[in-house]
């Protein structure tokens, strides 16, 4: 007779030792990671955000308990929360192996810790077998790492243009990248001999005709020479450096100057040291923008008699608001400009604090005119000083005109005692000029109160953040062209004007390409101002702050590509799922500030006390660097960032009760606020980062791009610049991976089809192919290159130049090296 079945449970094999104990301990602290994560996701759905956080933290959680009973149920919760938070971040994140981090990474680390225990699991966790076990906390855990990875590896946000596709593009019809001057100015145009000007030469397109060095060998360049200027920052100096000059080459020699405006003149092929001349600049006046000299210019006297003193001179502005010129052979000063070799630029434009002015970019020469604006501290005070351009004779540094946008058809300058109109915009940026036009294009800011514009004036309105031409000879404007109505944002039009031939269903016209903050890429004509690609005016969000109004529409460029994130026709808006993290407490933190801001895209308004998502942040978009423009293969080549800022308005009451004072009350005392002193409100801004110190969104926080003009489409575009030198909390992350940084600066396009760019937050200096994108060459570099280089053939050789001393405020690594490079001797 066989005996009666007993009803038995499957019970787990009984477990001993100290793995039991150890495996209670980790489900209880993976109980305590999804009590944190159900604090945050709780407060993050508090305000209106995503609930995935709040629902996974209780399953951490119930999970944990469980499983430090050791109940199986415990397994199944965790297994489940995994396969959906895996579905869940690749639904928020795409392609991007960026955006999977804070959303995986954590989760792939648990997981991993739980696979260890493997051997307790299986003596604790009764039914849970060894094939399930492994693929929740194995196979699962690499398909979330494979996710984050090979993206990163081989980002899809790398798109290179068909080499053969490129091969078949016509000959572009930008052949003319020169002009004549009447008077036979220098600076007009360039050859590959030379570097006449800031970008080139007037014509601002940072371009080359040298075309020794090409796609095919630029891999071979090596460095032939370096130069170290000696100005450097000592220790305990408070006042930033700012290394952002590109240097002339005329002749056999190299023309650039030192944060602290030291003018230097160097051999171009041996970078050995021919003379310096010392600005001597008031300290006093760096307290303000800091110590930083984007550039000199070069003037060659006509009919001149040869060896005759100062027949080719060097001329600059200083940070004291002075302009200076001295003999391009000797360093020695000009005895017939002004006094001593200076003019003294302060008289007229107001009584204010030293440092609240100063004169950083180079000169524009045109028409024997030496033409300057001068930057103004930003949203400090109003009144605040005069945003005046003005223009001296080239010889003698006397004042030929001064364009003050608030007396119309009145270019002398005020009686004494008398001021310029005060709080205008200013110009502090690049400026580029048409020689055979008579023309100078002049890039505005804004009036003074940068963030409130309830005070401004008719003039004001008119002529903040626009290019302006301006007669050279003469200061009257010719036409005007204004990018930013009623500006609220800081979109100073900064980039500096690009001249080009440009094909038109009417033909070939002499047009300007201008870059902005606000993304945009305007193209007008350059004699008459009007759009050569249609500029639409497209109704945008409206303010709600008392005694501030909007501009009902804004300026696009809607048949260019954009600058807002990826350059294309499609402007990025950003959504809560944008935001991005290390881990899931800062991204949790950056989705918070996200449902807690204004934001209505493009054109957000400030509100009080509330931060307001601007993007593109204050940044840009596109900055002073500007663009390249290469005429032989008709491209645009842009180097832009992708960086919310938050911004808000603040109380005059409020800022009182603080104790935030002005630049001009007490240097260094402002709280951390944009005090506007003057104004009813002052203002908050800064980027939108994160508690580690990381963008709050996910990268590519930079791209390259190039544009083909003839078609207006993006053809390549890839991130550009890496984490090398930099990271979370400012700690270096040595990886090489194109994260894409913010950029200031740019680079330089040549004949030979090669795009050669520093600019980037990583110390390196890279060459791309101008008309695929392909990174053919890069170069490690002792400091930051925030300064476009050039390029010139001497002596049969084609050299590359770039100024690295770094920049203070982005911040890179400084230094004081001029480097050079060039292919090797045969």
């Amino acid at each position: 007779m066989t005996a009666p079945a007993t009803n038995r449970s499957v019970q787990a094999p009984r477990a001993s030792g100290a793995g039991p104990w150890f495996f209670s301990f980790y489900a209880l602290l993976t109980a305590l990671l999804g009590l944190a994560l159900l604090y945050w996701g709780g407060r993050l759905a508090a305000v209106g955000g995503s609930l995935y956080y709040a629902g996974m933290g209780l399953a951490l959680m119930a999970s944990g308990v469980l499983l430090a009973r050791r109940k199986a149920l415990g397994f199944w919760i965790f297994a489940a929360a995994s396969v959906l938070t895996y579905a869940w971040a690749i639904w928020e994140s795409g392609r991007n192996g960026w955006a999977y981090i804070p959303r995986l990474a954590w989760l792939i680390g648990v997981s991993v810790v739980w696979l260890a225990f493997w051997p307790v699991a299986r003596r604790v966790l009764a039914g849970v077998r060894k094939p399930v076990y492994w693929a929740v906390n194995g196979l699962l855990p690499l398909a979330m790492l494979l996710t984050i990875l090979v993206p990163i590896q081989f980002p899809s946000e790398v798109q290179l243009a068909d080499a053969g596709t490129v091969q078949q593009r016509p000959q572009a019809d930008f052949s003319r990248a020169t002009v004549k001057s009447p008077d036979g100015n220098v600076a007009a145009s360039h050859d590959e001999t030379s570097w006449t000007a800031y970008a080139g030469s007037n014509l601002g397109n940072h371009y080359s005709p040298a075309a020794q060095i090409t796609a095919a060998n630029v891999g071979q360049l090596e460095q032939v020479w370096e130069y170290h200027h000696g100005d450097v920052k000592l220790p305990g100096t408070k006042v930033a450096y700012l290394n952002e000059s590109t240097p002339l080459k005329i002749g056999e020699l190299l023309y650039t100057c030192t944060p602290r405006q030291i003018i230097v003149a160097v051999e171009a092929t041996t970078g050995k040291e021919r003379w310096r001349f010392d600005s001597r600049v008031d300290e006093a006046y760096l307290k303000g923008g800091g110590a930083n000299c984007r550039g000199v210019s070069y003037y060659q006297v006509p009919d001149a008699q040869p060896g005759a003193v100062c027949a080719r001179r060097i001329i600059w502005g200083t940070t004291d608001v002075r302009l200076g010129a001295v003999d391009a052979d000797t360093g020695t000063p000009c005895p017939g400009f002004g006094q001593n070799g200076f003019v003294d630029l302060k008289d007229g434009i107001g009584q204010f604090r030293a440092g609240s002015t100063a004169i950083t970019s180079a000169p524009v020469v045109v028409r024997g005119t030496v033409i300057t604006g001068a930057q103004v501290i930003d949203s400090d005070v109003r009144p605040a000083p005069s945003g005046v351009v003005r223009g001296y004779d080239a010889v003698t540094g006397q004042q030929r005109w001064a364009w003050d946008l608030g007396r119309p058809g009145v270019t002398t300058p005020p009686e004494p005692g008398q001021t310029y109109t005060l709080s205008t915009p200013n110009s502090w940026a690049p400026l580029s000029a048409d020689d055979e036009l008579g023309l100078v294009y002049v890039t505005t800011g804004n009036p003074a109160g940068d963030f409130f514009g309830g005070t401004r004036t008719e003039h004001d309105e008119k002529y903040g953040s626009s290019l302006v031409a301006l007669d050279a000879a003469t200061g009257l404007p010719r036409w005007h062209f204004q990018t930013v109505h009623h500006d609220m944002w800081d979109y100073d039009l900064s980039p500096q004007p690009s001249l080009v031939d440009f094909p038109t269903a009417q033909g070939v016209r002499p047009a300007v390409i201008q870059a902005t903050k606000s993304a945009q890429i305007f193209v007008l004509d350059r004699e008459t101002g009007q759009p050569l690609v249609p500029v639409t005016e497209v109704p945008v969000p409206q303010t709600d702050v008392p005694g501030e109004r909007s501009s009902a529409t804004q300026p696009m460029s809607l048949d260019m590509p954009n600058t807002m994130g990826r350059p294309g026709k499609t402007h990025e808006v950003l959504t809560e799922a944008s935001t991005w993290g290390l881990t899931p407490f800062d991204q949790i933190m950056c989705r918070i500030d996200f449902r807690k801001a204004h934001y209505e895209g493009l054109w957000t308004p400030a509100r009080v006390d509330q931060n307001s998502l601007v993007y593109p942040g204050h940044h840009g978009g596109l900055n002073w660097g500007g663009v390249m423009v290469d005429p032989k293969h008709g491209l645009l080549l842009v180097n832009n960032q992708r960086l919310p800022y938050m911004q808000s308005l603040v109380s005059r009451e409020k800022l009182d009760a603080l104790g935030a004072k002005s630049f001009q009350e007490a240097p260094g005392q402002s709280k951390g606020f944009r005090v506007q002193q003057g104004q009813a409100y002052g203002a908050t801004k800064g980027p939108w980062m994160s508690v580690l110190d990381q963008p709050c969104i996910a990268p590519p926080w930079g791209y390259i791009s190039g544009i083909d003009l003839r078609i207006r489409e993006v053809i390549w575009s890839r991130p550009f610049g890496t984490g090398y030198d930099n990271g979370p909390m400012g700690i270096p992350s040595r990886t090489q991976w194109e994260i894409g940084t913010p950029s200031d600066g740019t680079g330089v396009a040549t004949a030979g089809g090669v795009t050669i760019i520093g600019a980037a937050l990583d110390q390196f200096i890279r060459a791309f192919d101008s008309q695929t994108g392909e990174l053919l060459w890069q170069q490690r570099l002792p400091a930051g290159n925030q300064a476009a280089p050039l390029t010139y053939i001497a002596n049969g050789r084609q050299y590359v130049v770039a100024v690295v001393g770094g920049h203070d405020r982005i911040p890179t690594r400084l230094g004081d090296s001029i480097m050079a490079w060039a292919l090797p001797q045969k």
